[in-house]
């Protein structure tokens, strides 16, 4: 009787053959025991040698160079579970030398390349169509590289693992140029910038901004100037920094002068002001800080081209609209003032730069010649100062005028007999009174995003002494006092009956 542990040739499974071998020589094809590599190609001594494919089982491959049964030499590598390619140079089965990555999610690189990382000097292409060229360490841009943004700027300096910093130049699309130093990607340390706008900047930087930008415009002078009738006056403006230091690390601003006359109306007549304004021609109230509105009012340089004292007189006592092209000479810098601090300019057009704006230099500006004119077509002043009169006799001098009779377009201030020339130069200048003058950044486009507050000073016109220099700016209290005195804006009681 057999033994119980014998089998039977019946009960016996099929018998299995032991693995292939792999090819000793030529060309061949072999499968891994696990299934999971397959080769075929040329063979040497049983090593995968000469120029063949191994194939993974998720898809992957590489198709190339084989020495010695390694992936060494000139080939290509394709990784099914991110969908890159690298075609190149490979040692012992990684991508070393030079070669050119595909990435799935786009972009490319092309350059030098160490187990299986960007390194040294190469070209990327990034999926977003950015692209730099330069030194790369770790797989990062780090080293001296050139790189063009999407949006159209280009840099050209320092990298430290994907982050700009140490010297580099940026070109902005819009024409600005940054060169100094970089701190994790932002502008840092000692740098100079050459806006688009014209603005210019050389100092320190702190974490993308300048540490001694201005942020304010201040008007130098007394709290309150007093100009001459009819005399130019010049205007010193200076950009203060948080701390109140000039900011003369900054220059190029385009600061804009404007200017505007006191609007009061008085209680006891609710309907008279300093000016009466035709319908046609209504402005919009500007505030200032002083407690006290305005309504816009021309300012201008000689040397800005505005017609003379004699040329503006005599179209103001016809009280002929001036074409619209003068009308927009003389107005220009005021119409429009409260919709963007950029006036004229937020409408596209540029400001009347000859005699209304002036460019910052080194924190500071000066308006020279700066001259309040006549009142424009459509403005009709209404000045009650009756005790003056009384004083005179009766006879009206330098823009008053009698009880309830306010000047017309046919009768200029003074009279209706001008009384030499002295009088015509009064009838062309600005009245006695209270005006504004206000300072705005118009840079454009704005530096940095963003403009200064504007700035304003209150200014009185006072009666020309005679002898006296045609640029006087009187301070102090006695000259505040008398001109209160004589220049009030509430009328005196009428005298008993």
């Amino acid at each position: 009787m057999a033994a119980a542990g014998e089998g039977t040739p019946s009960s016996r499974g099929p018998r299995r053959d032991p693995p292939r071998r792999p090819p000793r020589d030529g060309y061949g094809v072999y499968v891994y025991p696990n299934s999971f590599f397959r080769y075929e190609g040329e063979w040497k001594a049983g090593r995968k040698h000469g120029h063949g494919k191994l194939l993974f089982k998720d898809g992957s491959y590489y198709e190339g160079a084989f020495v010695d049964g390694e992936i060494t030499g000139e080939g290509r590598r394709h990784w099914a579970w991110s969908g890159d390619t690298f075609s190149g140079q490979f040692v012992l089965g990684e991508p070393q030398g030079y070669g050119v990555m595909e990435y799935k999610a786009g972009g490319c690189y092309e350059g030098e390349v160490s187990h299986g990382m960007r390194e040294g000097h190469g070209f990327l292409v990034d999926r977003d169509g950015q692209v730099y060229q330069g030194s790369f360490h770790d797989n990062k841009r780090h080293g001296p590289g050139q790189m063009l943004f999407k949006n159209g700027d280009k840099y050209d300096g320092d990298w430290v693992r994907d982050r700009r910093q140490g010297h580099g130049v940026l070109r902005g699309a819009d024409g600005s140029t940054y060169e100094g130093q970089w701190h994790s990607d932002v502008f840092s340390g000692l740098g100079s910038m050459a806006h688009c706008s014209g603005v210019t900047y050389y100092g320190l930087w702190i974490n993308g901004h300048p540490a001694e930008q201005a942020t304010r415009i201040v008007i130098l002078g007394p709290e309150v100037m007093e100009v001459a009738q009819g005399s130019p006056f010049s205007v010193n403006v200076q950009l203060l920094q948080d701390h109140g230091e000039i900011a003369k690390s900054e220059s190029g601003r385009v600061l804009q002068i404007s200017a505007g006359v006191r609007y009061v109306q008085l209680s006891a007549y609710s309907e008279v002001n300093f000016f009466k304004v035709d319908t046609d021609n209504q402005e919009t109230l500007i505030q200032t800080p002083f407690g006290f509105e305005c309504i816009p009012y021309p300012v201008s340089s000689p040397a800005a081209g505005v017609p003379g004292p004699r040329a503006a007189k005599g179209g103001a006592e016809a009280d002929v609209p001036l074409p619209r092209g003068d009308l927009e000479l003389h107005l220009g810098a005021l119409h429009g003032q409260e919709d963007t601090p950029g006036g004229l300019l937020a409408r596209g057009h540029a400001p009347h730069c000859p005699g209304a704006c002036q460019r910052v230099e080194q924190g500071c500006a000066e308006f020279t010649d700066v001259l309040l004119g006549p009142p424009p077509p459509g403005y009709h002043p209404f000045l009650f100062l009756d005790s003056l009169h009384k004083k005179a006799g009766g006879r009206s001098r330098g823009g008053l005028h009698p009880r309830g009779t306010p000047p017309t377009a046919q009768e200029p201030p003074g009279g209706s007999r001008p009384e030499g020339r002295a009088t015509e130069e009064q009838a062309a200048a600005a009245h006695l009174g209270e005006y504004v003058l206000t300072i705005r950044d118009v840079t454009t486009p704005p530096f940095l995003g963003r403009r200064l507050p504007p700035a304003f000073k209150h200014l009185r016109v006072v009666a020309k002494r005679a002898g006296q220099p045609p640029h006087v700016l009187e301070e102090g209290p006695e000259a505040s006092s008398s001109w209160q005195a004589a220049h009030s804006c509430t009328p005196e009681p009428p005298a008993p009956r």
